[in-house]
């Protein structure tokens, strides 16, 4: 139900857009920028944890190297890298549209599988390097200890 102007009810549904727009990449895009910032903010207090527990000592920090190393711990990083890798992307097609650039439908339509292609591109190098050094350290830290 709404209102017009001059106080008359009538009955309209309240978001067309479900009705009216076909869902498209750039939909879905935009979407998963937001998501991603919020996955990327919740790995960045991931992060500080860590880091508080490699200034407590050694014992803190082993305990911390033993959660990111196991394939779980893995697992999280991998995605929370992943997710700051595309929101950065998106970020910085956000930032050419504010500046007035690549704005047009068609352009938009273009870049999105550009952005994805660059997002997983540059993640697989990414999260393959962090894979890679947490097999050569073995999950296990020599702070601390005795050669």
């Amino acid at each position: 139900m709404g209102s017009r102007s001059d106080g008359k009810l009538i009955q309209r549904p309240m978001s067309p857009h479900l009705q009216v727009y076909r869902f498209r990449l750039s939909m879905f895009l935009s979407i998963l920028n937001r998501i991603t910032g919020v996955i990327a903010t919740g790995g960045a207090t991931l992060g500080v944890l860590w880091l508080s527990a490699a200034a407590k000592g050694p014992k803190s920090f082993d305990t911390a190297r033993k959660v990111t190393g196991n394939p779980l711990g893995k697992l999280v990083l991998a995605g929370w890298l992943t997710s700051v890798v595309y929101h950065t992307v998106g970020g910085i097609r956000h930032l050419m549209w504010d500046s007035g650039y690549r704005f047009e439908k068609e352009q938009i339509n273009k870049d999105g599988p550009v952005a994805v292609g660059v997002s997983a591109g540059v993640s697989v190098l990414l999260v393959a390097a962090l894979l890679i050094t947490c097999g050569r350290s073995g999950g296990r830290s020599k702070v601390g200890k005795a050669s």
